[in-house]
C-alpha cells in the first residue's frame, strides 16, 4: 500500500529557463516576470518530479488560452512527449536526469497569439506552477510565420527598436520628432494583451496578423470602443495632456492599463506612435509612416477642394482637407486572404477619420495595391489611395450680387502625397519611401495605375462640395475627363514661395513670392499673396496679411515680391493656441494677356533654438551618471510657462521640470541623475514646451556596458 502512493508521479517544480529561452526568442527585453516566447520556435522547460520518470508514466503539458479553455474549441492543448503534434504544436524530451526532465515545446507557427496558462498533468495530478502564464507572440524570425522578415537589420529596427522618430512639419520643412515606443517597458505587454481580449477576436482570428492589426487600429483610438487615446483637434486640452506634450507611448499605455479609460488627448502622430508600440510589442514588424500634403477626401472622388477669397486667403468651408502631414503605420505580413502579389507592407491607421465597416478602423491595406491602383482590395484601399493621390482643386469665391459664386482657379495634380517618410533602418535619418506607395509622377506606370484606380472609384464630376453647389458659375455638370498633367500655360508661368530670413517667433516673418515666365514677350501679371497661420490639419487659425501687386515681366525672366509680417500681427495667436501652427503662404497669379492662372501654396514651420544635452558617451550598468539639459532663449520674446519633459528608456522614468518664464538671452540648465538598468545603446529624449513654442525636442544616445 505504502509503495503504491509513493509511485504516484507528482511534479514538485517547473523552471521556465527564462534567461535562456528569452535570449533565443529575442524577448529578453520585456520587463515582465513571466516567460515571453514567439510562436513556431522551440522553448525549453525543466520539470522537477518526486521520482524518476518511468516508461509507463503519463505526463502531459496543458496549454489553455482564454476564460474557459476546452479541447474541442482548440483553446486547450494537451501535449504528450513524442506524440504526433496537436494543432501544429510538438513536445519532446530533451534529456532525463534523475528526477529532472527537460522538455522542448514548439508552438505552431500560426498559433493564436495571447496568454497561455500552463499546467502539468501527471496521472490524475495537476500541477499549477507559479507565474505559469506564458505570453505567445508573432515571430518574424520564423519562416513559417506569416510575419516572417528575412533581413536581420530590418527586424532589429521594426520589431526590437524601442525608440525612433515621427516625421512632421510640412513638405517645405520636414523635421523629426523623437518618439519613445517603449514596447518592452513595464505593463506595456499587459496593456496589449488587454486590448487583444477587448477586441473580441476569435481564437482563429488571433492567428492572423491582418485581423489583429485591423482590430488594434480600432482600439488605439477611443471612438466606439473605449480604446487607448482620445483624439482632439479642438485647441483646448484642459483636463488632459495636449497632444504636443507627449514624447512617447509608455506613459499613455501604462495609464490606460491602470485606469482602463481612454487617455486624453491625441492627434495623428500620437495614434501612430502608440499603434507602432502595440504592433512591435505583439511581434509584428511595424513602422511609422508620414505623408506630407495628405488628402482627407470625404467622398472618395479623388479631388480635394480648396476655397480662396479675393485676397488669396484660404477659407475654412470645405468638407475635404489637405493635412500638412498625416502619420499612419505600415505592418509587415503575408496576406493569405488576398490574391498573390500583395504581401509585404500593409498600411493601418488608427487616427479616427472615417468609419470602416461601422468602426473607426483603417487597414491593413497592401501598399502594393495603392501603388498599382488595385483599390478594390481590403481593407480601406480607396481611402488610403486618396490620401496619397488626390488632386487639389482651387476655387475662387467671389461675391456677385451679394451671393457667393465659385470660379475654378486651378487643378494641382502632383501635389498630394509627397515625401512619404519613415526612419531609416539602423540609422537616425529619414528614408523616403514614396516610391513604395506610388510610381514616379508622370511616368507611364503612374498613368496606368491611376486609370486602374479611377475605374474602381468613378469620380462623380468636378463640383465643389461645400454644400453651396447651387451657385456654380460656368462649370457645367459634365464628368471630369482624366487629366493626368495640367496643360502647360502659354506663358510658362511659375511661382515659388520661400522664406528669406529664418522664421524665429518674435521676429518679423520675411518671405518672398517669385514669379517666373519662360515665354518671350511682354507680360502683365496680377499677383495676390496672403499669409495665414494654420493647424497641420489645414484649418486656418489667423489671417496675418495680404499683398496685391501688378508686375510687368519681359519674358523669359522672374521677379521676387517680398511679403513681410510684423511680430505683433501673429505673436498673440501663437501664444494663445495649444497646438503647433504653421505659416501658410498662398499666391494667385494671373497673366492679363492670356488669362493664364496659377495658384501655389507653401506651409513653413517656425524655427527654434536647440536644447543641448551633456552626458558621457558610455556608462556602466547600474552605475549612476549625470545628464544635463541646457537651453538658451535666443528669441526676442519671453517664453512663458516653460516645461522640460525628459525620458530615457532603461535609464530613467518620464520626468517633468517646471522652468517658469525664460527671458530673452537667459540660459537655463536642469540636471538629472541616471541609473542605467539595460545594456546597449540607450536614448534620452527631451522636449521643451511653453506658451509660445510647442515643440523643441532633442535626443542623445549613450552606450551602456557591463
Amino acid at each position: 500500500m505504502f509503495s503504491n502512493t509513493d509511485s504516484s508521479l507528482k511534479v514538485i517544480g517547473v523552471d521556465f529557463l527564462k534567461s535562456q529561452n528569452t535570449q533565443q526568442h529575442h524577448t529578453d527585453g520585456y520587463n515582465i516576470k513571466n516567460l515571453v516566447v514567439r510562436r513556431g520556435h522551440p522553448f525549453q522547460v525543466q520539470i522537477s518530479l518526486n521520482r524518476e520518470l518511468r516508461p509507463a508514466d503519463k505526463l502531459s503539458l496543458r496549454f489553455g488560452i482564454g476564460e474557459n479553455p476546452m479541447k474541442n474549441r482548440g483553446s486547450l492543448l494537451s501535449l504528450k512527449p513524442e506524440q504526433e503534434d496537436f494543432n501544429g504544436w510538438k513536445i519532446s524530451v530533451v534529456k532525463k536526469d534523475g528526477k529532472e526532465c527537460l522538455l522542448s515545446v514548439t508552438s505552431s507557427p500560426n498559433a493564436p497569439v495571447g496568454k497561455y496558462n500552463l499546467h502539468v498533468k501527471t496521472g490524475t495530478n495537476i500541477y499549477k506552477p507559479e507565474n505559469g502564464v506564458i505570453y505567445l507572440l508573432f515571430n518574424p524570425w520564423c519562416e513559417d510565420d506569416v510575419v516572417y522578415m528575412a533581413n536581420e537589420a530590418q527586424k532589429k529596427e521594426y520589431v526590437l527598436n524601442d525608440t525612433g522618430y515621427i516625421y512632421v512639419g510640412s513638405a517645405y520643412s520636414i523635421y523629426d520628432r523623437p518618439w519613445n515606443f517603449g514596447q518592452f517597458e513595464e505593463f506595456v505587454l499587459d496593456a496589449c494583451m488587454y486590448l487583444l481580449d477587448k477586441s473580441k477576436l476569435s481564437l482563429t482570428e488571433r492567428r492572423d496578423p491582418a485581423n489583429v492589426s485591423r482590430a488594434m487600429s480600432a482600439l488605439v483610438n477611443a471612438n466606439d470602443d473605449n480604446g487607448v487615446v482620445l483624439g482632439s483637434w479642438s485647441g483646448n486640452y484642459i483636463g488632459g495632456t495636449s497632444p504636443m506634450d507627449w514624447i512617447g507611448s509608455v506613459t499613455i499605455l501604462q495609464k490606460y492599463y491602470k485606469t482602463k479609460k481612454p487617455v486624453k488627448y491625441g492627434q495623428c502622430w500620437v495614434f501612430a506612435g502608440v499603434l507602432n508600440t502595440v504592433m512591435r510589442c505583439l511581434g509584428v514588424p511595424s513602422r511609422c509612416v508620414s505623408t506630407f500634403d495628405s488628402a482627407h477626401d470625404t467622398e472618395e472622388n479623388l479631388t480635394v477642394d480648396i476655397y480662396l477669397n479675393e485676397k488669396g486667403e484660404k477659407l475654412n468651408i470645405s468638407f475635404d482637407s489637405v493635412w500638412n502631414f498625416h502619420v499612419w503605420n505600415d505592418v509587415w505580413m503575408k496576406r493569405t486572404d488576398l490574391p498573390n502579389g500583395f504581401d509585404g507592407w500593409q498600411a493601418i491607421d488608427s487616427t479616427p477619420q472615417e468609419q470602416s465597416q461601422g468602426r473607426f478602423q483603417c487597414g491593413p491595406c497592401p501598399v502594393k495595391a495603392v501603388r498599382e491602383g488595385d483599390v478594390y482590395l481590403p481593407y480601406d484601399s480607396k481611402f488610403v489611395y486618396a490620401e496619397v493621390n488626390a488632386d487639389r482643386v482651387y476655387w475662387l469665391v467671389r461675391k456677385v450680387n451679394g451671393k457667393d459664386k465659385y470660379f475654378k482657379l486651378a487643378t494641382e495634380t502632383q501635389d498630394i502625397g509627397k515625401n512619404i517618410s519613415t526612419k531609416a533602418v539602423g540609422q537616425n535619418r529619414r528614408e523616403d519611401i514614396t516610391r513604395e506607395y506610388k510610381y514616379p509622377e508622370g511616368s507611364r506606370e503612374e498613368r496606368m495605375s491611376m486609370q486602374r484606380a479611377y475605374s474602381f472609384i468613378r469620380p462623380s464630376g468636378l463640383m465643389p462640395r461645400s454644400g453651396y453647389a447651387s451657385t456654380l458659375q460656368g462649370l457645367g455638370g459634365s464628368t471630369q475627363p482624366l487629366v493626368l498633367n495640367e496643360p502647360a500655360t502659354k506663358t510658362g508661368l511659375h511661382i515659388e514661395i520661400n522664406n528669406t530670413e529664418p522664421l524665429h517667433p518674435g521676429n518679423p516673418l520675411e518671405m518672398a513670392i517669385t514669379v517666373k515666365v519662360s515665354a518671350p514677350g511682354n507680360w502683365t501679371i496680377d499677383l495676390t499673396g496672403s499669409c495665414q497661420l494654420q493647424y497641420y490639419t489645414g484649418k486656418v487659425q489667423a489671417n496675418l496679411g495680404t499683398t496685391k501687386e501688378t508686375i510687368n515681366l519681359e519674358g523669359p525672366s522672374e521677379m521676387q515680391i517680398p511679403l513681410k509680417i510684423a511680430p505683433d500681427m501673429y505673436m498673440k495667436t501663437l501664444s494663445s493656441v495649444e497646438d503647433e501652427v504653421l505659416i501658410l503662404v498662398t499666391a494667385i497669379a494671373e497673366v492679363r494677356e492670356t488669362k493664364d492662372k496659377l495658384t501655389k501654396e507653401t506651409s513653413m514651420r517656425f524655427q527654434y533654438p536647440p536644447i543641448n544635452v551633456q552626458m558621457p558617451e558610455t556608462a556602466k550598468l547600474y552605475n549612476d551618471f549625470s545628464c544635463a539639459f541646457i537651453f538658451k532663449n535666443k528669441l526676442n520674446v519671453i517664453l512663458e510657462n516653460c516645461k522640460l519633459l525628459v525620458e530615457g528608456l532603461g535609464i530613467f522614468k518620464m520626468t517633468t521640470f517646471d522652468m517658469g518664464d525664460i527671458m530673452p538671452g537667459r540660459i537655463m540648465k536642469s540636471e538629472i541623475i541616471c541609473t542605467p538598468t539595460r545594456l546597449g545603446e540607450r536614448k534620452i529624449v527631451a522636449k521643451l514646451i511653453s506658451n509660445q513654442i510647442k515643440g523643441i525636442s532633442t535626443e542623445k544616445a549613450i552606450t551602456i556596458t557591463e
